[in-house]
């Protein structure tokens, strides 16, 4: 795990463990098992399909196994493929991680009929939740509170209608399969129903086969609070607190904290008690969410009533939050749990600060959300380590391809209390470097800062309140003097990253010191200063001429004919990184050149410039 370092670092296994571990699945979760197989010892076997070849878990596992094609289907769905690569490596358990076929009953029964453990609640615990309205009835049972709603047998049109009716307006329709907001329509009005109820059952039977639905009563303001629970064989269930996924878009989770804001004690109390009492109804072992909502639309108070909404049977996207704030690392526990360890008796351990989670996407936000492909040409992040952490997909030049969810990575900060974290997430974001790929990262950045998530009132309603001034591309501005002489100096440092790749031929032949534009044979002047002419336009389209001339004691930067900066070097790294004294003042600052484009990296800020032409007087 990288960041916080988990208080269970030390612990050994109190029974005998797995020898060979096989991960099904991709990513940043395959990363994320692996690092903590390393950290216990056991050896990995990725699998990846013929898009994958050179992916960053394949790099990372101790062995791998391609089994088919790019698309998910006939490769990271294919239960048998998985398991015969289980067979070949002798691995004996299977880690499924989230999505894909984590949930899938089938695949857990056929791991079982193999002989091979699978690293997950039971087949009839998977199955018990698997479709919302069998769940409600369950949890119902169990004493755990339910929205108020209709999921019997008659789903006729008729019967939906007048169920509807009697729930009263708005009411929410769902799909009894599957999730990701599939198959789900929110209804204000009877005369609305029909519509709604045709396209809901169509967008459900095409994601699951299955077009069956039920009726819940619409809570106006919602806020999406989760459960994270753990169980052992003993029949021991036990509540990891909570983590509040409201920051959501169009039912897609974007940022996730831990513990919820403004939950009153009382209040979390009860909704762990009624997680552990409809996961031990279920006979549930291993990791696994039980998933409320609650009305925010009057304050939290003890006494606020919330709903069961769905469980989900597997390790969430989510559980860094809860690890950060318990000191536990839930995937080493997964496995200690399928290798038939007991819970701690002393758990759950005591809350230890906040944690908030961003999920950094390859996707246009201001064009919406639209999925981003390509090479991830640079990527840097500040270092991990002081309450930050960064669970990744992908590393720097990585592809980002069609097939696949765009999830870069997940960046995790953990603080004292929430704004401590909430401020830390919002500076890494700040210092989070990307080209080659349009990400949200300015669009995380902005619901961090947003006044209304910095205070704690949001529900699940707050990304689509807010969305034009939270995903609007912003109106670029002319650039300072100081960033673009910034960028001019960035060239030399340029040319000193390609000076292992030139030749005699080449045009812009690097001599002795490489950090100078003027030190070369094609810029030399008999008993003249040698001068530099570099031409930029600015992200408003601005052209800028700026001239560096090399004095006795720096650099003087003119820049269109009105200021002169003085420069001196200070250092230069092997990253494109360099800083400089600029008029007196340190500047550091970060260059990365992708075709005519140059990225400057200053300040926590993004510039880009595209260079025109380059000559010498």
């Amino acid at each position: 795990m990288t960041g916080n370092r988990s208080n269970d670092d030390e612990e050994t296994a109190s029974v005998p463990l797995f020898e060979k571990i096989l991960i099904a699945n991709r990513g940043e979760i395959a990363r994320r098992v692996i690092r903590s197989c390393r950290r216990l010892g056991i050896r990995t076997v990725a699998v990846f399909s013929e898009a994958d070849r050179n992916a960053s878990h394949v790099r990372e596992a101790d062995e791998a196994v391609m089994i088919g094609p790019a698309p998910a289907a006939d490769s990271y769905l294919k239960a048998e493929a998985i398991l015969d690569a289980a067979r070949r490596t002798g691995a004996d358990a299977i880690h499924p991680g989230y999505g894909f076929l984590s949930e899938n009953v089938a695949f857990a029964r056929a791991c079982a009929d193999a002989g091979i453990v699978f690293i997950g609640p039971p087949p009839q615990a998977m199955e018990a939740m698997a479709e919302k309205d069998t769940a409600k009835r369950l949890m119902a049972e169990a004493g755990v509170p339910v929205v108020p709603g209709y999921q019997g047998d008659d789903l006729s049109d008729a019967r939906l209608e007048k169920e509807a009716a009697a729930i009263g307006f708005p009411v929410l329709i769902k799909a009894v399969a599957g999730g990701g907001g599939k198959g789900m329509r929110r209804v204000d009005r009877p005369e609305e129903f029909g519509e709604a109820l045709a396209a809901a059952r169509r967008e459900a039977k095409a994601a699951f086969g299955n077009d069956r639905v039920l009726i819940e009563k619409f809570v106006t303001c919602p806020r999406h609070v989760e459960v994270q629970v753990i169980g052992d064989a003993d029949g021991r269930v036990v509540a990891l607190y909570e983590r509040d996924c409201s920051v959501q878009r169009r039912h897609q989770k974007i940022l996730e904290e831990a513990p919820a804001p403004v939950l009153p004690e009382i209040l979390r109390r009860r909704m762990m008690a009624a997680a552990e009492r409809g996961a031990a109804a279920i006979g549930y072992t291993n990791a696994g969410t039980m998933e409320f909502i609650l009305d925010a639309g009057a304050p939290l108070g003890d006494d606020t009533p919330f709903f069961f909404m769905e469980m989900n049977t597997r390790l969430q996207v989510e559980h860094p939050v809860t690890e950060m704030v318990t000191g536990l690392d839930l995937v080493a526990w997964q496995i200690r749990i399928a290798a038939g360890e007991s819970l701690p008796a002393d758990w759950p351990p005591p809350l230890n600060g906040h944690a908030i989670e961003a999920r950094l996407y390859a996707e246009d936000p201001a064009r919406g959300f639209l999925p981003q492909t390509g090479r991830l040409v640079h990527f840097r992040l500040p270092p991990a380590g002081g309450g930050l952490r960064f669970d990744l997909g992908v590393a720097e030049g990585d592809e980002v391809g069609v097939h696949y969810d765009p999830m870069i990575g997940k960046l995790i900060a953990h603080g004292r209390n929430r704004e401590e974290a909430r401020r830390l997430l919002l500076a890494a974001l700040n210092d989070c470097e990307i080209v080659g790929l349009v990400t949200n990262r300015d669009f995380l950045r902005r619901v961090l800062a947003h006044p209304d998530f910095t205070a704690g009132r949001f529900d699940t309603g707050f990304v689509a309140a807010h969305e034009d001034e939270l995903t609007a591309a912003g109106t670029p501005e002319d650039a300072s003097h100081e960033l673009l002489a910034l960028a001019a100096l960035g060239l030399p440092v340029l040319r000193a990253l390609r000076t292992e790749e030139m030749t005699v031929a080449d045009e812009e032949l690097v001599v002795p010191d490489p950090f100078s534009p003027w030190d070369r044979r094609d810029a030399w002047r008999l008993n003249l200063p040698a001068r530099e002419q570099v031409e930029l336009t600015d992200p408003t389209g601005t052209l800028h001429r700026l001239v560096l001339t090399r004095t006795a004691d720096g650099i003087m930067v003119e820049v269109d004919g009105a200021g002169t900066l003085h420069a001196v070097w200070l250092e230069v790294g092997a990253a494109g990184d360099f800083a400089v004294l600029l008029d007196g003042v340190m500047r550091r600052a970060r260059i990365v050149e992708l075709g005519d484009s140059l990225h400057l990296f200053a300040a926590g800020a993004h510039h880009v410039f595209t260079r025109l032409h380059r000559r010498f007087d």
